[in-house]
């Protein structure tokens, strides 16, 4: 991308700065997302939205355009300071839209940067936990009065545990003998959970569980902090959709406890991070006493199981598919991926009493 391409896209929106340079962020796997350098701060970023991927870009930009809205107004009462730092703010085009379409049907979105901040792309203490725990739990708060059938389905059927079980099913008719073989192990294990990890799906179609905003995409560096570690808010909000608080929670707890890489081969090194858990869980909880339900609280650890199965089924199907979905360096690398992720399980399981 040229910096006259860049610059051209950025003034199609009515922001208060002059292009000096920017510089590509390459933190995401999905869109294109560029620091745009102005002659005075505020800085901004220039995000380009990949329409291959999702299918509803306008939906999905007015999704979290939304959200960010609702919780501007919840914090009204901070500092206008305080309050850029703590949600994302979005600049309108010239036209008065939430974002640019340029002539190769590219959909564009422009966020204030906020300065001063950083991200962790892996949890090196209780306090980044903690932080983290309690960036979900107020976004989980705040946004717990908007209507969350006001927003469209980014990914459908993201968590959806039936679905992602039609999908293994119907990777097993057509796995080959040799395939079927070396997952034969990890095969049975899924057949042995299939009850257990369908519950939180059952409470919510039931209605027991009630439906919020969510993020659906909790991973610890899609928090911001400060240089001292405070958190300051939640961002990469693309993702932002109908759901329950438990896919935010488990999901968070999936990535910030294994304390090995999610593709890791040597599964001895693969464990359960108990003290990341709990340094977690008690700012997540810090923040949403007032918004949990008893009934959420109490499947909050069978959360953190179930979104771990659900990756460990996702590998697992794409392994016996041939490698359809996910990115793979070799043969056997969504198999690795997968048993990494039943050892998790595992690990999880055995510690479970603690938590």
């Amino acid at each position: 991308m040229t910096s006259e391409k860049i610059e051209h896209i950025f003034d199609q929106f009515q922001h208060k700065g002059k292009f000096s340079s920017f510089k590509e962020l390459a933190s995401g796997h999905i869109n294109d997302t560029y620091l745009v350098i102005t002659k005075k701060k505020p800085f901004y970023v220039l995000q380009r939205i990949n329409h291959s991927v999702f299918k509803d870009v306008p939906g999905l930009i007015e999704n979290k355009v939304a959200v960010s809205h609702h919780i501007q107004e919840k914090l009204k009462d901070r500092s206008k300071k305080k309050q850029k730092r703590s949600v994302l703010t979005f600049v309108k085009t010239k036209e008065g839209t939430s974002f640019y379409q340029d002539q190769a049907q590219n959909y564009w979105n422009l966020m204030v940067f906020i300065d001063k901040s950083v991200t962790h792309e892996l949890v090196k203490s209780k306090k980044i936990a903690y932080e983290g725990g309690k960036l979900l739990g107020e976004f989980l708060t705040l946004t717990n009065d908007f209507e969350p059938s006001k927003l469209i389905e980014v990914i459908p059927k993201f968590h959806d545990m039936s679905f992602r079980y039609m999908q293994f099913k119907d990777a097993l008719k057509i796995a080959s003998e040799e395939r079927l073989a070396n997952a034969k192990m990890y095969i049975d294990t899924v057949a042995q959970l299939k009850e257990e990890m369908h519950i939180l799906q059952n409470l919510k179609e039931s209605g027991e569980i009630k439906i919020r905003v969510t993020h659906n995409d909790t991973k610890i560096s899609n928090a911001l902090f400060n240089k001292k570690y405070k958190g300051l808010c939640l961002i990469d909000t693309d993702t932002v959709m109908p759901g329950i608080v438990h896919y935010d929670f488990g999901d968070a707890i999936r990535t910030i406890c294994n304390t090995a890489a999610e593709d890791e081969i040597n599964l001895n090194l693969v464990t359960f991070s108990v003290k990341y858990y709990k340094a977690y869980r008690k700012g997540f909880l810090k923040k949403m006493k007032k918004s949990l339900t008893p009934l959420e609280k109490q499947y909050l650890p069978l959360s953190a199981k179930t979104m771990i199965f659900i990756m460990a089924l996702r590998f697992l199907t794409d392994y016996l598919n041939n490698d359809m979905y996910y990115k793979t360096k070799y043969p056997e690398h969504n198999l690795d991926r997968s048993k990494n992720q039943f050892k998790l399980i595992e690990c999880f399981s055995n510690k479970i009493k603690n938590l």
